[in-house]
């Protein structure tokens, strides 16, 4: 059996881990840092936070066909290096008027998505190049891991760094350090040379979006949409509904606890080719934990949801990254990637500005039953559509 934990493979992972890290160690506590140094309400919250996943979404379009048609290992450098220079400019914002700062802040985080779109494609794509093909569902598996790691760790990081030094300043400082580490790792990646997706013109529709894959990727979106409304309304949820100023942190631990599990037991039905049995499988337990958080207002669904989200995703999303990446020839793995990506991108964007008009306007209760709502399309929609067609289509 092919060797899968070879070196380059482990440094893409560190380099994910940096990245994971990085954008969670900040996440959860945006909301409350735009509250409470501006001064903005949930509305405001969400149309500023939803700018990054909006231009991320629309880099990501672009950043499949600029990893296949560009050396893979410039496109990583270049991307990740830029992505890691933009933690520098939320450095000293909040020290502004409260309109400047808000401003500003709006600005640097919206074009902040776009290298992190373009970043985390060619990562991804980095890491399936270096996985020997024998081992590929397993090696994405376990190549989730890293992230589900980087978010367990990063809001804990995050929380206690702020609690020690009340300053949103070291926050930002310590997302800045760690996506410089990530740079490092990725600079000394070597990546095999791969053939140059040609034969098509630069404007075909099919060479920014996998169009082969779309049910998944509207699957996917049903699915992000849920995942970004709990995510971000999380931390002020906890704390004016339920009273828990820590809470987000122990949220985050459970649903990485769950990831890694999952991602751990699954991998094996993974290198046997029973990608849709993970899959499926996995959206019906994380559907079960949005049910949970939408019905039971107390500590037993804001933890319990953490948890059986987490065991959900971490069957679900490594299984259906695998989907992409099977239905798409060799010569379009960064398509097939931020095709993958983007459907991600767009069911986060909408979930988290639905998240905050349906809180502003009928209450945390009507946004976390529309999640729940919502993934409840894309789990019917697997089971109705994208199963059959992936079983029917994929190339391996």
């Amino acid at each position: 059996m092919e060797k899968l934990w070879n070196s380059n493979y482990i440094k893409v992972n560190i380099a994910n881990f940096m990245s994971s890290f990085s954008f969670m160690v900040l996440a959860p506590l945006l909301p409350l840092y735009l509250s409470d140094t501006f001064g903005a309400d949930k509305h405001t919250i969400g149309v500023v936070l939803s700018g990054y996943t909006v231009v991320a979404l629309i880099a990501r379009l672009f950043s499949g066909y600029i990893t296949d048609s560009f050396p893979r290992k410039r496109v990583l450098l270049i991307s990740y290096g830029v992505f890691a220079l933009f933690f520098s400019f939320y450095l000293g914002l909040g020290a502004l008027p409260a309109t400047l700062g808000l401003t500003l802040f709006t600005i640097v985080r919206t074009l902040h998505g776009g290298p992190m779109g373009l970043a985390t494609t060619a990562t991804t794509t980095a890491a399936i190049d270096v996985l020997p093909s024998s081992r590929r569902a397993e090696g994405i598996g376990y190549y989730g891991i890293s992230n589900n790691l980087g978010t367990a760790i990063a809001p804990f990081a995050g929380l206690y760094a702020y609690d020690l030094t009340q300053s949103y300043t070291v926050l930002f400082a310590l997302a800045l350090v760690a996506a410089v580490a990530g740079f490092v790792a990725n600079s000394t990646v070597h990546i095999p040379v791969r053939e140059i997706a040609q034969g098509k013109a630069p404007v075909s529709f099919d060479r920014f979006i996998l169009t082969e894959a779309w049910r998944q990727g509207a699957m996917m979106a049903c699915f992000a949409f849920c995942y970004g409304v709990v995510s971000t309304y999380l931390a002020i949820y906890g704390k004016e509904e339920l009273g828990m100023t820590t809470g987000t942190g122990g949220f985050f631990l459970l649903l990485s606890a769950g990831l890694m599990t999952s991602r751990l037991f699954g991998a094996r039905s993974l290198r046997q080719g029973r990608v849709t049995h993970n899959a499926g499988r996995g959206m019906l337990v994380s559907l079960v934990g949005y049910t949970l958080f939408a019905a039971c207002h107390n500590p037993i669904g804001y933890y319990g949801c953490a948890l059986l989200v987490g065991l959900g995703n971490g069957h679900m999303y490594p299984a259906t990254q695998t989907m992409f990446v099977n239905l798409a020839p060799n010569n379009k793995r960064g398509t097939a990637s931020s095709t993958f990506l983007t459907s991600w991108d767009i069911g986060m964007g909408i979930g988290v500005i639905a998240g905050g008009i349906l809180s502003e306007h009928l209450g945390y209760g009507a946004a976390f039953w529309c999640a729940a709502a919502v993934n409840l399309c894309g789990v019917m929609f697997f089971f109705l559509s994208a199963r059959r067609h992936f079983n029917n289509k994929k190339l391996r």
